[in-house]
């Protein structure tokens, strides 16, 4: 069993972690090569995009410390930026002691979207689908025999009136398709293709636009998590629990009531989200489209997390977001690390994938939060900031610590006067 508490790990050198993890994780030093190597060739990559010249490197670090629906898991994420991965382990840290995380999904359903326009009278065309909608879904089941092989396939269809729009008038008919451990994108996209001549038969309209849509809202993830009051003092014992949590939940009001605050709010979360994703193979980019969009369905931008209390004064989470992400296909089948990243994890299931992503979303949110609800957000942020500072300035090996840990002291996080204490060490 997995064992995502590996005591000391920020403080080990690189080839020691990759040991402690092997060992957590039950796996051999072979099974996380491709995290030493970054596991994709040039061959592979020439073949993955147009114009290939080589390959682009980001730093891949351990999530620590998530037990969620009672299972460690040692989290992978991919992301440039200092304090995500450290906030977010110390996050599911303070959670455990609350029973760690909690989250469910639903079914994979995505959303195809036909545009239909040209349409003469939209009343009657809308019924016409409707009467032959058994006929569509069979059409729309036979376009990827693997899926529907996996259980997945049509599932169902709506059909919308767009009455306000710079054209006028048209209908746009939805295809619900459950892709099971696939993203699913290209599946739904050939599936509405081939629906195409079929509707336009029906109809006498034409149909436009065939493509996905990436609010899959259908798809959801959802996370929640308690901390015990008690636990928000760890490394605050200036600050009492519950002025801790008090100013949790006045930070997360905040973001519900303003979408300037809740921009900064929900990109926060996302920091943590997109790094895994990222990690996987899984198309980032969606995900956001799918988080904003989601965050502003009632027509005002607002929090993807509520934060509030229990009856016993803890600090109570959650998150619900859509989360459109495989396993199968794409570059999660293609990147060596990308599947090396899902078997660290030890999931089978893309819902598992989806649910894992939703609980480091609200353990990198809580992180900020209590960041900026106490000593604010820079003091620990530029504490790790210090040391990629020192390496823009030209410092190597020790000297990096060194001067980080001066740069802090002196509150003057610059190249300038990192570069100014470099020379004073040489």
């Amino acid at each position: 069993m997995t064992n995502s508490r590996i005591s000391g790990f920020y403080n080990l050198t690189i080839e020691e972690r990759r040991k402690k993890l092997a060992e957590a994780s039950h796996q051999t030093p072979e099974d996380l090569l491709p995290f030493t190597t970054g596991g994709l060739t040039a061959e592979t990559a020439d073949h993955m995009i147009e114009n290939v010249i080589g390959m682009y490197s980001l730093p891949i670090g351990i999530g620590l410390n998530f037990m969620i629906n009672g299972r460690d898991v040692l989290v992978p994420f991919v992301v440039e930026e200092p304090s995500i991965v450290a906030g977010v382990s110390f996050m599911a840290k303070l959670a455990r002691a609350g029973g760690g995380f909690t989250a469910t999904s639903t079914e994979s359903l995505m959303i195809g979207q036909m545009q239909l326009i040209n349409v003469v009278n939209m009343d009657e065309a809308r019924l016409k689908l409707y009467e032959h909608k058994a006929e569509l879904l069979e059409i729309a089941d036979r376009a990827d025999s693997t899926l529907r092989k996996m259980g997945g396939g049509a599932r169902d269809l709506e059909i919308r009136l767009i009455e306000d729009s710079p054209i006028g008038p048209f209908l746009v008919v939805h295809l619900i398709y459950d892709v099971k451990d696939a993203m699913g994108a290209n599946a739904v996209n050939t599936a509405c293709e081939r629906l195409a001549p079929q509707i336009e038969a029906i109809t006498g309209g034409k149909v436009h636009l065939k493509i996905l849509s990436n609010l899959s809202d259908r798809r959801m993830a959802r996370a929640r998590c308690t901390i015990p009051v008690n636990e928000l003092t760890v490394g605050f014992e200036t600050f009492k629990g519950e002025t801790v949590r008090d100013g949790i939940i006045a930070a997360y009001a905040f973001a519900a009531s303003d979408p300037y605050r809740a921009a900064t709010h929900n990109k926060g979360i996302m920091n943590g989200i997109d790094a895994v994703v990222l990690a996987t193979g899984n198309d980032w980019r969606a995900i956001e489209a799918g988080a904003h969009a989601y965050a502003a369905r009632s027509g005002r931008y607002t929090s993807l997390t509520t934060w509030g209390k229990d009856a016993n004064g803890n600090l109570v989470g959650t998150i619900e977001i859509p989360m459109a992400v495989g396993i199968v296909g794409g570059a999660t089948k293609v990147h060596p690390a990308a599947q090396a990243a899902v078997k660290l994890m030890g999931i089978t299931t893309a819902a598992e994938l989806a649910e894992i992503i939703a609980c480091v979303g609200l353990a990198q949110n809580m992180a900020a939060l209590r960041a900026l609800a106490t000593e604010g957000i820079q003091r620990g942020h530029m504490s790790l900031h210090a040391r990629q500072i020192a390496l823009a300035a030209g410092a190597k090996g020790d000297q990096i610590e060194k001067i980080a840990a001066q740069m802090v002291a002196e509150k003057a996080i610059r190249v300038t006067r990192a570069e100014e204490i470099l020379k004073e060490l040489l």
